[in-house]
């Protein structure tokens, strides 16, 4: 295990039982049409690696690829990226490791969207709005999704152009590609369903466990 890990390990276990407020936040996936949006309410101490799980599980992705956080340092005037640093190329693509981070050092009332990007392949590019802050309900579990609208795109599909193709091959029985893409999805899609009901987040400890160990 790197030292990077053992530090996110560590701060996985001094998190409090019972957070003490609440934030919300908008997630806006980017060119998608119709818009497929979620609106989730995690706990105030979460680091950017919880919030990653949560934005997955909201959405619908099944956490495949490679992701990244660009918030705005305020007090330098500069962006930074967070998510999962490269530590043999650490200057291709540098950035803070996301379990080492809490939100709220960038995120918080004033705050311009930060942008969280998933599958550098495909470029599914999210905004993330933060909404605001209130006290826990106490029979509530969080994190959890309050709102939303529409289906997320099939992983792998090719970005919001390969998304548009999808759903002209899906519609149109006499696509040459029709058949296929069904098959590829398991025999149905329909973009304009989704239920936050439905929706059930993982523990962003044991996914980061699974990820490395």
């Amino acid at each position: 295990m790197t030292k990077k890990q053992t530090s996110a390990r560590k701060r996985s276990v001094v998190r409090r039982a019972h957070p003490a407020l609440i934030n919300q936040f908008l997630i806006v996936l980017s060119n998608t049409n119709p818009l497929v949006w979620r609106r989730i309410q995690v706990p105030e101490d979460y680091t950017f690696w919880d919030l990653h799980v949560a934005i997955q599980d909201a959405i619908g992705w099944l956490d495949y690829h490679l992701h990244q956080f660009t918030v705005v340092n305020e007090d330098k005037g500069v962006a930074v990226r967070i998510g999962i640093p490269d530590e043999d190329f650490p200057d291709e693509r540098p950035c803070l490791p996301g379990w080492e981070v809490l939100v709220s050092d960038y995120v918080r009332d004033g705050s311009p969207p930060a942008l969280y990007l998933y599958d550098f392949g495909d470029a599914w590019n999210h905004a993330v709005i933060y909404e605001g802050w209130f006290g826990p309900e106490p029979s509530v579990r969080y994190p959890r999704c309050v709102g939303g609208a529409n289906a997320r795109p099939p992983e792998d599909c090719g970005g919001p152009h390969g998304f548009e193709e999808f759903k002209r091959a899906i519609a149109d029985p006499k696509h040459p590609e029709h058949n296929e893409y069904l098959v590829w999805v398991g025999g149905n899609y329909e973009v304009e369903i989704f239920d936050p009901t439905a929706v059930r987040f993982d523990d962003p400890r044991e996914r980061w466990r699974v990820a490395f160990q």
